[in-house]
């Protein structure tokens, strides 16, 4: 397989339209793969709210070798609003995860043939391997006992190789944003709750308006050691093999890439990847596969120190539910997905008396 490109060309594409023939064998090139692409086919998939991802399929004159079939390309979003939260500094987050960050962990998530991003950061231009045929999780839907168990385990293998590292802290782009994180929830929290008052439940508008009461309490009482976290670790962001093929489960969208406790991920996964009935169904086996993960990695925390981190880290459903949904452009499908979540996490947070935490 050829080594990721870090190199800056072929140039930074925002619109799907404008990639070329020409642009794809120059990237191939750089890749180290020497073959000619005689046309392309390209077609969107996945769901994302914050920016736009095509598979590109390509014809080659020729014997392509060990050259990609096809790639999945991710442009900034068409929508200007979503647009601008990922100018905000989330598609300079990936395209650096991708560049700087991915080879040294050992999650599995798609190579990066390669990726940049503009001075103004508001255009970028990230080419990943294509994952196909693994399915994308469904958010709505939810997930199978199986899929959150492998994919805790996978998390583990985020969290252990930079767990309570303090060298994270000196990389610039990605320490930047935390301290202002209980404006951003507290501005934001009766807009949402008043967005969406004929859909949330009488439960889920109690644990919204108190946690974003206490956010400063919550931030201020997590758990002294960080590490890297995905941030929005959930079905629609992990890809999972078939029938047909593919890795066990491959983690992708890291534009909410931060610096904070594990539990953070870890009770985001959990609380808005099943429904109430199914995640406690599942739950204590999936803390005790992380736990056992992180041991296998050299990261040994007792199964109180998971329980905990895990209880603090229920929050991060509803503040991620609340900051994105208000972010990002509206439609019909993320509505239904922010409801899903909204309501999982909330019923999570009332069955472990997380408010206790924050109070």
């Amino acid at each position: 397989m050829a080594s990721s490109s870090r190199l800056l060309t072929p140039a930074i594409i925002a619109d799907p339209a404008d990639v070329t023939a020409f642009w794809l064998h120059s990237l191939l090139e750089v890749n180290g793969y020497d073959t000619t692409i005689r046309s392309v086919h390209r077609e969107s998939v996945g769901t994302g709210q914050m920016a736009h991802n095509e598979r590109y399929r390509f014809n080659f004159e020729g014997d392509p070798g060990d050259a990609p079939a096809s790639v999945v390309i991710k442009f900034p979003s068409p929508n200007e609003q979503s647009r601008a939260a990922g100018a905000a500094g989330a598609y300079s987050k990936e395209v650096h995860f991708y560049t700087e960050l991915a080879a040294g962990l050992s999650i599995a998530v798609p190579d990066c043939l390669y990726g940049a991003v503009s001075d103004d950061l508001a255009t970028f231009t990230l080419v990943l391997e294509d994952l196909a045929p693994a399915r994308q999780g469904d958010q709505i839907e939810g997930a199978s006992d199986e899929q959150i168990l492998l994919a805790v385990e996978n998390l583990a293998r985020l969290h252990a190789p930079r767990w309570g590292d303090p060298t994270l802290n000196d990389i610039e782009w990605l320490a930047a944003g935390e301290a202002q994180l209980s404006d951003y929830v507290g501005m934001v929290v009766d807009m949402f709750i008043d967005r969406y008052k004929d859909r949330l439940s009488d439960g889920a508008k109690k644990v919204f308006a108190e946690f974003g009461a206490n956010v400063g309490n919550w931030v201020e009482r997590e758990s002294a050691t960080k590490t890297l976290v995905h941030g929005d670790y959930r079905l629609d962001n992990l890809m999972f093999g078939s029938a047909l093929g593919g890795a066990p489960v491959s983690a992708v969208d890291w534009q909410t890439l931060s610096i904070a406790a594990g539990g953070r991920d870890l009770g985001y996964l959990l609380g808005n990847s099943a429904d109430p009935d199914d995640r406690r169904r599942h739950e204590s086996e999936a803390l005790e596969r992380y736990r056992s993960a992180m041991a296998a990695l050299g990261v040994d925390l007792t199964a109180s120190e998971v329980h905990a981190q895990y209880v603090h880290g229920t929050f991060q459903g509803p503040m991620v539910t609340m900051l994105g949904s208000i972010a990002v452009g509206q439609t019909d499908r993320g509505d239904d997905m922010f409801m899903a979540m909204a309501e999982r996490s909330a019923a999570q947070i009332l069955d472990l008396d997380a408010l206790d935490v924050i109070s």
